[in-house]
């Protein structure tokens, strides 16, 4: 808004010069999605802990130390979107249709998160929705954005797979590009859900995903780089900065309420949102196979829970891990709540680090 605004002025005044560098208005975009997550944080979950008496539901064959937990509420995703929408909204491009292709995901899948945890806390039951209606839903919001991407799309390259560590690797999916665009969504709002577990993880996994997808997207977004580097530009896609750097800040002044012992649970309210739009980004930015990589720590946590169902099922009972996610099963093993956060952080780091360096590793 801020930067529509000031666009005209931008020759005579220097804030308003200022605005016109996406660099800036990233950086301004953390401070003030910070900020606002530190005023509106408090009362938010003031205002959940007095309408949900119980709190989330904490799972009967969990942890030990989770019942602890008792009575916390959950839905602290209100406090990441309203921040997040806040910020983007005010140091955004609003002419940028990709902009408000993520605002679109990040409503719609937080719709579905709220409603999942509406659910089970009216219910007083951790399951929620069913899985075949979540699925329903996230395909359909899915369809429309990926639908949005296409019309949007100003680039020869709408249907091509940039294989990353390789300079002109492109594979020209076609029509199963779709698909493939639309698991990529849907996967990875499902595989940050699974990582939410404890006390800070997936926020903290998010926030260094969603810092490196800002790097990505203001070089994906730049001609001169774009080419220097030899990765597929794509018009316009640099204002996603903005909008990644709105996740850092609100992740960040989330994270102040949900370090251990929490005061809220993102729930999925947060984790389906957020992890639909590090995936959008990823398509828009034709970097999904670097998503993979960057969010190594989601796709190894999604794995853990295949592998334990696929390994259940074919020994009639038996489990592969003490407990899935995998994150469980180092609890199971002893390990303290904080030691398993940190250390799957730096893992978290570590991936990103990997995947920012295929940018030039070609």
């Amino acid at each position: 808004m801020l930067y529509n605004i000031l666009l005209p002025y931008a020759s005579h005044w220097h804030i308003a010069n200022l605005m016109t560098y996406i660099t800036f208005r990233s950086g301004m975009a953390i401070l003030s999605s910070l900020l606002i997550s530190f005023l509106i944080g408090s009362k938010i979950i003031l205002k959940l802990r007095t309408l949900q008496k119980q709190g989330q539901p904490i799972r009967e064959d969990g942890p030990d130390t989770h019942f602890a937990k008792a009575g916390t509420p959950t839905m602290g995703g209100l406090i990441i979107i309203s921040s997040m929408l806040f910020s983007i909204l005010l140091f955004s491009d609003l002419t940028n249709p990709y902009v408000w292709i993520i605002v679109f995901v990040l409503i719609m899948f937080g719709l579905l998160g709220f409603l999942d945890d509406y659910t089970k806390v009216s219910k007083f039951n951790y399951r929620g929705i069913t899985g075949k209606k979540k699925l329903f839903f996230q395909f359909a919001v899915s369809l429309i954005a990926f639908g949005g991407i296409k019309y949007c799309s100003l680039h020869s390259h709408a249907t091509d797979l940039a294989v990353p560590f390789f300079k002109t690797l492109l594979v020209d999916l076609g029509y199963f590009y779709f698909p493939f665009a639309m698991c990529v969504i849907i996967g990875s709002s499902n595989a940050v859900n699974l990582t939410d577990g404890l006390d800070g993880l997936a926020i903290g996994t998010l926030t260094i995903a969603a810092s490196a997808f800002a790097i990505i997207s203001y070089l994906v977004g730049n001609f001169t780089y774009a080419n220097y580097l030899q990765i597929i530009y794509v018009p316009h896609v640099g204002e996603l900065a903005v909008v990644c750097s709105a996740m850092v800040g609100s992740g960040l002044g989330f994270l102040w309420y949900n370090c251990k012992p929490a005061e809220v649970f993102m729930g999925d309210t947060g984790s389906l949102s957020l992890g639909a739009v590090i995936g959008t980004i990823s398509v828009i930015t034709k970097h999904e196979i670097v998503l993979a990589i960057i969010g190594g720590v989601f796709v190894i946590e999604t794995l853990s829970v295949i592998i334990q169902v696929y390994y259940f099922k074919m020994t009639k009972g038996k489990r592969f891990f003490k407990m899935a996610p995998i994150h469980h099963h180092f609890e199971k093993k002893g390990w303290p709540e904080t030691k398993v956060v940190i250390r799957f952080w730096i893992l978290a780091i570590a991936f990103a680090l990997i995947g920012l360096s295929s940018l030039k590793l070609r």
